[in-house]
């Protein structure tokens, strides 16, 4: 990156944080560099200068570009052998518990937190769990909520679902109609939507489970480290924790605490009561 696109990124990134207080500095370096000027592109405007005086004076603007900035990609059942691995290593230990708090961590547009939704029902859990699904983007956010998705996305989670071993028809929770398909209204009973900054906004206390998937990737290590311990301090003692593909817990601040359950899967299990994580 030259000199002079990085001073404009930085006067940007600052420019957000002091009028609308979003912090994006700890956001992966070229990540950012690519995503603002791919934005850039998008939006018209001839410079990353032209585009921070925009965000500035322009509140309209500043909410379409963090609609675009926080990337969503996601679908149904997105890696089945995750689920299946939720399926035989993880929920027969959470069904000896009374009841049951999940946190899909940057669920973005719902996709999986519905999934979630589904297996647990199959596997009898759903009328005994609560599933906090969260987002910083509220664009995405309003999406889940309304459930309503394109007919071509669900009939490639199709596919995804059968893999994953569903036991049911996926048409029994999602209804078509015309172009779209519009998730059953049961599966939004125990789901809360909510809008949570990774970056600043505090823990969840006490979940069984938390699906952080593919979200670490585009922090850089200080910011991984703060989510470590945010996502640590959310998670009960024998809770599970769920990452991408890409992501570990070998060298992060955590890792100590917990033990693989699918060392493939990314999913661990918290073995520490407490511990001073900075030790």
């Amino acid at each position: 990156m030259d000199k002079i696109k990085k001073i404009e990124i930085d006067l940007l990134l600052d420019a957000i944080l002091k009028r609308y207080g979003h912090d994006l500095r700890d956001y992966r370096e070229p990540s950012v560099a690519r995503r603002i000027v791919f934005i850039m592109n998008k939006s018209g405007c001839d410079n990353i200068s032209e585009m921070t005086h925009r965000i500035l004076y322009e509140r309209d603007f500043f909410v379409w570009f963090i609609s675009q900035f926080l990337i969503t990609v996601t679908e149904f059942f997105r890696n089945p052998l995750f689920f299946n691995c939720l399926r035989k290593k993880v929920l027969p230990y959470l069904k000896t518990y009374p009841f049951i708090k999940v946190w899909s961590v940057g669920c973005s547009t719902g996709e999986e937190a519905y999934s979630l939704a589904i297996i647990l029902k199959e596997e009898g859990l759903y009328d005994r769990a609560t599933i906090f699904a969260t987002d910083y983007n509220d664009e995405a956010l309003q999406k889940a909520k309304d459930g309503i998705y394109p007919l071509e996305e669900i009939k490639k989670s199709l596919s995804n679902y059968q893999e994953a071993k569903g036991t049911h028809a996926f048409s029994d929770y999602i209804h078509a109609n015309d172009d779209f398909a519009i998730i059953d209204s049961s599966l939004k009973d125990n789901i809360t939507f909510a809008n949570h900054n990774l970056a600043t906004d505090s823990a969840f206390g006490e979940m069984h489970l938390i699906l952080c998937r593919n979200v670490l990737i585009y922090f850089n290590e200080n910011l991984r480290n703060r989510v470590f311990n945010l996502l640590h301090e959310s998670l009960a003692y024998k809770g599970f924790l769920a990452l991408g593909k890409s992501e570990s817990l070998m060298f992060s601040n955590i890792g100590k605490f917990y033990d693989e359950v699918d060392k493939v899967l990314k999913v661990y299990q918290r073995q520490a009561v407490e511990g001073n994580l900075h030790g």
